[in-house]
């Protein structure tokens, strides 16, 4: 077993994603999250280009980091300058971080086509780049950009290079697969050849744009390399980098290795979602270990087994990556699947039982019709409770309407919602507006309920999607609403299936309203 140190580059890299920008605050609050995950590094950014960077630098020393050590990222020295005079220097220097971390150009093809300079300067210019900061920091990590290109096409003028910084003192010698499409194999084929070669640590830093960066870092590491690079949840520029969140638990679980420990390892989903939600970004819900899909099952097969033994369909347990097993139910679902979301819902249920066996034809049915109760769960246990009579009946609905009206072309469309219900012996007729006929329907509703039941007031229509079931029937098709509300104390969804939109909103939010009444009663 290795110990293999891990260098975050969310704040720098990461930020070059797509969709993705970083205030200064963002990236503190990150930096905290990334030390309490862990990570022995956390590259902080460009100082020497980029002006927020300088200020996150400066406000990054007020931190009091208990494990990981902070990086500033730069270029090698300008080639018509000394190192002293460049203005990047400078601030890798000024921002205080006790790590450099600078790339060179290590590819013949880049060195002549992009930074323009003889061959022997570019050496130089790695050289005294390195030797430069080494005298200066602590730490200084030489980030060989397109390394592996390089080495396939002109092996020996890449090697030199490799030279230049291990003469200058570098503390890490990191081979970088920056366009991303070089393969596993030649990963690690070259990885294990400079490994060979220097005793100095060797490194690696992989991008993702053949769906490899994972791979190819673990590759790297079997080959010897003891240092990744990554970011959390793989963000980056293009297709991104080789996701952190993947590497640290195969390094751990899988291949043997230390990284962040076991303890640390259980923060890993907490920290993957902490990021998502800076980054303004939807988590995947199909990424692996973090994902909610990752240990999530839904045929009755599946379910079957994994409640005799999770190890049948599960590589890990997911507790140990702060995730948890979740089992869905939908027309492929079998008794074992309703038996365990009853468990979950607090219900104990006779696994031969005919509700059992009613309960999972019911469930098929309505999923033919295009219910869909994996992502309804609070619809799914109201049906059960029905079925099996722990369902007490609070209010009817005798009757709705909505009006939409529009007295002008240029004039905003009104909404109104009537509603007439009975509550015990009591009868309600109430009205009420809304933005959009589906939002007045619901005021509506929650008008006429609300003076019963105090507690509706708490509730919040948080997010409502409709989605087209039937392609080719236009505005007739049948189309399926998801309604997610919440009180203070949780959140839940509701679905509903209808032609008519209004009417799938209807059940939606009727089963929403129902399902607080029920869990408050």
């Amino acid at each position: 077993m290795a110990k293999i140190t891990i260098y975050d580059t969310t704040l720098r890299d990461g930020a070059q994603a797509e969709e993705v920008s970083f205030s200064v605050e963002d990236k503190l609050l990150i930096t905290e999250k990334l030390d309490e995950l862990g990570v022995h590094f956390i590259e902080g950014g460009y100082p020497g280009a980029n002006p927020r960077d300088e200020v996150f630098f400066k406000e990054a020393k007020k931190l009091k980091l208990k494990k990981a050590r902070l990086a500033a990222f730069g270029a090698t020295h300008h080639p018509g300058k000394k190192p002293s005079e460049d203005a990047a220097m400078k601030g890798l220097l000024n921002s205080g971080a006790p790590v450099a971390t600078v790339f060179g150009k290590t590819w013949d093809f880049h060195v002549k086509h992009a930074l323009r300079v003889p061959f022997e300067r570019n050496l130089e210019l790695i050289h005294d780049t390195v030797a430069y900061l080494k005298k200066r920091l602590d730490t200084v990590f030489f980030d060989a950009e397109h390394f592996f290109d390089g080495y396939l096409k002109n092996p020996e003028y890449a090697l030199r290079c490799l030279e230049a910084a291990v003469e200058a003192g570098a503390d890490c010698l990191v081979l970088c697969e920056t366009n991303g499409g070089v393969m596993p194999a030649d990963v690690s084929r070259i990885t294990a050849e400079i490994k060979k070669a220097f005793r100095t640590e060797v490194g690696i830093h992989a991008h993702n744009d053949s769906e490899c960066g994972v791979a190819n870092s673990l590759m790297a590491v079997e080959a010897g390399a003891r240092h990744v690079q990554g970011t959390l949840n793989g963000l980056g520029e293009r297709a991104g980098n080789a996701n952190l969140c993947s590497i640290i638990p195969n390094l751990e679980l899988k291949l043997g290795h230390s990284c962040i420990g076991a303890a640390r390892l259980k923060k890993l989903r907490a920290v993957s979602r902490f990021v998502n939600e800076i980054s303004n970004l939807m988590p995947l819900r199909r990424q692996p270990f973090v994902g909610d899909s990752a240990f999530a099952h839904k045929a009755g097969m599946h379910v079957s087994a994994i409640l005799k033994n999770p190890e049948t369909y599960e590589h890990i347990r997911p507790e140990l990556v702060g995730n948890s097993q979740r089992v869905l139910v939908s027309d492929l679902s079998g008794r074992g699947n309703i038996l365990r979301k009853a468990e979950e819902f607090g219900i104990k249920l006779d696994p031969d039982s005919r509700e059992v066996k009613e309960l999972v034809l019911e469930i098929k049915e309505l999923e033919s019709q295009g219910f869909q109760f994996e992502g309804a769960e609070a619809s799914l246990e109201l049906l059960i409770k029905k079925k099996l009579g722990m369902y007490k009946k609070l209010f009817e609905v005798s009757g709705f309407r909505v009006f939409i009206s529009k007295r002008s072309e240029n004039d905003t469309a009104l909404h109104e919602a009537t509603v007439m219900l009975k509550v015990g012996d009591s009868v309600e007729h109430t009205a009420a507006s809304g933005n959009g006929p589906v939002n007045a329907l619901d005021n509506a509703l929650r008008k006429a309920l609300v003076k019963f039941y105090s507690k509706l007031s708490e509730v919040e229509l948080l997010d409502y999607k409709v989605r087209v079931l039937t392609t080719g029937k236009g505005t007739a098709a049948n189309v399926r609403v998801l309604i997610e509300s919440g009180d203070s104390t949780s959140r839940w969804v509701t679905v509903g299936v209808s032609e008519d939109v209004v009417e799938a909103s209807y059940q939606a939010l009727l089963d929403s309203i129902e399902y607080k009444l029920h869990k408050k009663h």
